[in-house]
């Protein structure tokens, strides 16, 4: 049996920490990469609208309540990039991160209890809808096509899958719904 020369090792050896850093490199790009994937929590809530201009510039507005642990919220990230790609022109669409104590005033006033939350406002920045938890692409579509219009929403308060709220925004209730939140009315 013939032994390998040093050379023949050597190659070996260094063809090895080439594949390792040809491997580590593209695990690199890939992981930064997915901050600016559309298909992310984190890429949506970073390209909303700004909640102050969505309330002026006349258009209308789905409001997104959510936290970056929702997993029902990070599910529903590719679906609202979709949404925001046919609808960005004409509906704002603004995140309001419920872990960020600057919002509560618009928590409570949207009697958020489970996230996501979604309100509909009409131009006038008028709640006209809602839909609570993981809703389908169509759901959303359709209601937002009703919103452009001018139109009663189909699915006005829409429930699905949620995550429950961990903030503690008032007095506890037994109602089910409210994940330990406001009472519901």
């Amino acid at each position: 049996m013939a032994q390998a020369s040093p050379a023949t090792g050597q190659r070996l050896r260094n063809f090895v920490i080439v594949l390792v850093a040809i491997f580590l490199g593209l695990s690199i790009y890939i992981g930064s990469g997915s901050q600016n994937n559309p298909a992310t929590l984190a890429y949506q809530a970073e390209n909303s609208t700004p909640w102050a201009e969505a309330q002026t510039n006349g258009k209308p507005t789905l409001l997104e309540f959510y936290a970056n642990w929702c997993s029902s919220c990070r599910a529903m990230a590719a679906d609202l990039g979709t949404l925001k790609q046919d609808f960005r022109e004409r509906v704002n669409f603004v995140m309001l991160n419920v872990d960020n104590d600057k919002w509560l005033p618009e928590m409570l006033k949207y009697n958020v209890d489970g996230i996501p939350h979604f309100v509909f406002l009409n131009p006038q920045a008028e709640a006209v809808g809602m839909a609570i938890g993981q809703q389908p692409l169509k759901i959303m579509t359709k209601n937002l096509t009703a919103l452009v219009n001018g139109q009663s929403l189909e699915f006005n308060q829409a429930l699905g899958e949620t995550s429950a709220l961990k903030a503690n925004l008032g007095p506890k209730t037994d109602d089910p719904r409210s994940h330990g939140g406001l009472p519901s009315s």
